[in-house]
């Protein structure tokens, strides 16, 4: 099934820009489930929608694809991805050991400053409109995102990489997807705090400890609500 996707405005004097706005339009909207898993990607509606030649597209597409948000299906085309419940599993397993990795060297590099500002970071996650109503956790990307920020304090530019470039956003398309569990937001936004507070004292063992507890909690709660049949899951 083709989904529409609303049509970004772009000026001829933007050509050269044009498959980075693409790119983000569709990211934006696979991520926050506008664009449903499994959707067929269409290149010729796709062109027509944005007003773009298929060149810049295929470009987009296949950045998309390097994020693992789309597959390339035989004798099908780009799919939007879909975890099935043991690859979303595997998933969690990899954020909870290489996170965990991320804190414990966060703690033994990241100075009182930096520290501040995070913890400014998860000050702004509690005012947030939608976390004080119970809707949702906080979820803008990058510098606004915690789990963004220890990864980068972490040093470890392997470890960035796979963690803020390769599997980002597809890690945050779950985490946007199951965010609005009823007690999952506040719990998140505690155990945010506990795993911050170790960072600051500099103790890497502990904070290690608490961030797999948090990405496991996280994940037994998916696979709970998937158990009790509240979110379709489509296999890949």
């Amino acid at each position: 099934m083709t989904t529409k996707i609303l049509t970004l405005p772009v000026s001829p004097g933007e050509a050269e820009t044009l498959s980075d706005h693409v790119f983000r339009k569709i990211q934006s909207a696979i991520v926050k489930g506008e664009i449903a898993p499994g959707s067929k990607m269409s290149e010729p509606e796709l062109a027509r929608t944005y007003g773009i030649s298929r060149g810049p597209l295929r470009e987009a597409i296949h950045r998309l694809e390097g994020q693992r948000l789309l597959v390339r299906v035989p004798h099908v085309g780009a799919r939007v991805v879909a975890l099935s419940q043991q690859e979303l599993c595997e998933l969690y397993q990899i954020r909870e050991s290489l996170e965990g990795m991320a804190c414990r060297l966060a703690a033994e590099r990241m100075t009182p400053a930096v520290a501040g500002e995070l913890r400014s970071v998860l000050e702004a996650h509690e005012r947030d409109e939608a976390f004080q109503a119970g809707r949702g956790y906080y979820q803008q990307e990058g510098d606004y995102d915690f789990h963004y920020r220890i990864v980068q304090a972490s040093g470890n530019q392997m470890l960035i990489r796979m963690l803020c470039d390769e599997l980002y956003q597809l890690a945050r398309m779950y985490r946007i997807q199951y965010s609005a569990t009823p007690n999952r937001p506040r719990q998140a936004y505690a155990e945010h705090h506990r795993i911050l507070d170790a960072i600051a004292d500099g103790d890497g063992e502990l904070a290690e400890l608490l961030m797999r507890r948090h990405i496991r909690a996280s994940r037994l709660n998916i696979e709970h609500q998937i158990a009790q049949g509240n979110l379709q899951r489509t296999e890949a």
